[in-house]
C-alpha cells in the first residue's frame, strides 16, 4: 500500500523567529519518497512556511484519511497562546500576541491522528521553544495521541548569536539520503548521536505510543474494511462502559463520544456526525469547562464542518438553531463563524 508523508516547516517572519525551519526542506526534499515513506511507493506533500492553520489542518486532515502508513516531518517551533497556554507550531504570520489565531494549535495533530490504525503513523519532529514553552514542557510530555510513534527532540531556548538550526531533523534528511530507511528508532537514534553535546540539553522523544490490545485497533480495521455499524456499536460499548464507571462527562466517556462522531462522518452521515458533536460540546459546557476551551472549540469547529456537508435540507434546518445557539457562546477562532450559520440557516428557510 502507498504511505503518505508530510513535510511541515514553519518558523514566523521577523523578531519571533528562532528557528531556521524551511532551510531543512531541500535537504528532505532531496530524498527518495519510498524512503521518506519507509514504502515501496508514497505520495509527498510539503508544506513551506504556510500562512494560514486552517490550510494546514486540511492537508493534514487528507493526508490522516489516507489508508496506508502515515510519517510526519515536523520542524519548527512552539509557543503558547496567552488565553489557554496550549502548545501550538508557529506558522508565519505568528506573533506572541496572536499564537491563538495563526499558529497550528498542537492537539489539532493529535485529533487528526486518533483514529489511524495502531503502528501506521510516525512523527519525527525537530521543535524548539521560548522560555515559557519550554518551562511548560519539562512538566507535561507533547502528547500526539495515543497510537502514534513520535520521535525527535524538543530543543530550549536558542542564545543570542541568531537563529538556531534545526540540526536533528537535517541529521536524520542526511541518514536517509543514503538511500537506506532503517527502522525508526534507530533511524532516531543514529540521528541523535550527531546531535552530540546537543542533546545533553534537549527533551528527546522516542517512545512509541501504541497500546496491544487496544480497541481502538480494532475500531480502525473495521473502519478500514467499510463496517462502519460494528466500530460504532464497539465504541458505543467503551462509551457506555465509561459513563458507568466515571460518569458521562468524563474524559473517558466524551473521548468515546467523540469517537463515535468521528465515525459517523466517516460512514457519510454528516447530520449524525454534527449532532453527536453537538452533544459532546453541550456535555462539556454543562460540564462547566470554558467556552474558549480547546476540546470545546473543536467539539462546534467540528459540528459546524459537518452541519455544511449535510445534503437534506430538512435535516440541516432541524440541526441549525441548535448550532446557531452554540456559536452565540463559542465563536471560536474563525472570524464570521456566526454570521456563516445565520446566512447557511436564511438560505435554507427559502428552499
Amino acid at each position: 500500500m502507498p504511505g503518505t508523508v508530510l513535510l511541515l516547516a514553519a518558523s514566523p517572519l521577523g523578531r519571533s523567529c528562532v528557528v531556521d525551519a524551511a532551510g531543512v526542506l531541500p535537504v528532505l526534499a532531496a530524498v527518495a519518497p519510498s524512503v521518506l515513506a519507509g514504502t515501496e511507493t508514497a505520495n509527498v506533500v510539503e508544506l513551506a512556511d504556510p500562512l494560514d492553520p486552517q490550510a494546514v489542518l486540511t492537508r493534514l486532515r487528507a493526508a490522516a484519511a489516507a489508508p496506508g502508513p502515515l510519517t510526519l516531518y515536523v520542524t519548527g517551533q512552539l509557543h503558547l497562546d496567552r488565553r489557554q497556554r496550549l502548545p501550538h507550531l508557529a506558522l508565519a504570520r505568528t506573533t506572541p500576541a496572536t499564537v491563538r489565531y495563526t499558529a497550528l494549535p498542537w492537539h489539532w495533530i493529535r485529533e487528526e491522528l486518533r483514529l489511524r490504525p495502531a503502528g501506521a503513523t510516525a512523527l519525527f519532529v525537530d521543535l524548539h521553544t521560548d522560555a515559557d514553552t519550554w518551562q511548560y514542557l519539562a512538566g507535561r510530555p507533547l502528547d500526539s495521541g495515543r497510537d502514534n510513534a513520535v520521535y525527535g527532540r524538543i530543543a530550549p531556548p536558542p542564545g543570542r548569536r541568531g537563529l538556531a538550526e534545526p540540526t536533528y531533523m537535517k541529521a536524520v534528511a542526511t541518514l536517509l539520503r543514503s538511500g537506506h530507511r532503517p527502522p525508526s528508532e534507530q533511524l532516531h537514534q543514529q540521528a541523535v548521536a550527531r546531535l552530540g553535546d546537543e542533546a545533553a540539553t534537549n527533551i528527546l522523544l522516542g517512545a512509541r505510543a501504541a497500546h496491544s490490545g487496544d480497541p481502538h485497533a480494532a475500531i480502525s480495521a473495521a473502519v478500514r474494511a467499510g463496517r462502519y455499524a460494528e466500530a460504532d456499536a464497539l465504541a458505543g460499548r467503551w462509551e457506555q462502559t465509561a459513563a458507568r464507571a466515571h460518569g458521562p462527562a468524563s474524559e473517558d466517556a466524551l473521548h468515546w463520544a467523540e469517537v463515535r462522531a468521528d465515525l459517523a462522518m466517516f460512514a457519510g452521515d454528516a447530520a449524525g456526525s454534527c449532532r453527536a458533536w453537538l452533544t459532546v460540546a453541550g456535555t462539556r459546557l454543562g460540564a462547566g469547562q470554558p467556552v474558549d476551551a480547546a476540546a470545546v472549540e473543536a467539539a462546534v469547529d467540528r459540528a459546524h464542518h459537518q452541519w455544511g456537508r449535510i445534503e437534506d435540507p430538512a435535516r440541516a434546518r432541524e440541526l441549525g438553531p441548535a448550532l446557531a445557539q452554540l456559536r452565540l457562546r463559542v465563536p471560536g477562532r474563525r472570524e464570521g463563524a456566526l454570521e456563516n450559520v445565520q446566512q447557511h440557516l436564511r438560505q435554507l428557510q427559502t428552499q
